[in-house]
């Protein structure tokens, strides 16, 4: 059993910058790939950014490329998404997850954190 618990989230202006955290729980926890998805109000979660175990592979949404980077500590049990240049777009619930599949380019994670708010005004 994995728990995951997100920090970080906040208000920043535009083109400002943020970095998420997500510490877990669970000695295996550095075997999982990790992940972030979003989800703005009325909206479906959207998939944001993963990174496999060992860090070494990383896959973004086209619309965070560039911009969002993610990364992990195991030895920390922690994964981060530092996010800049952050538009109004990008506010949302961010979520961290986790999952045993070693695939870094699917969807189905196992775990799900609860949640943290980033709110990006104009």
């Amino acid at each position: 059993q994995v728990q995951l618990v997100e920090s970080g989230g906040g208000l920043v202006q535009a083109g400002g910058s943020l970095r998420l955290s997500c510490a877990a729980s669970g000695r295996t926890f550095s075997s999982y790939t990790s992940g972030w998805f979003r989800q703005a109000p009325g909206q479906e979660r959207d998939f944001v950014a993963a990174v496999s175990w060992a860090g070494t592979t990383t896959y973004y949404a086209d619309s965070v490329k560039g911009r969002f980077t993610i990364s992990r500590d195991n030895a920390q049990n922690t994964v981060y998404l530092q996010m800049n240049s952050l538009k109004p777009e990008d506010t949302a619930v961010y979520y961290c997850a986790a999952k045993r599949s070693l695939l870094v380019r699917t969807y189905d994670y196992d775990y799900w954190g609860q949640g943290t708010q980033v709110t990006v005004s104009s």
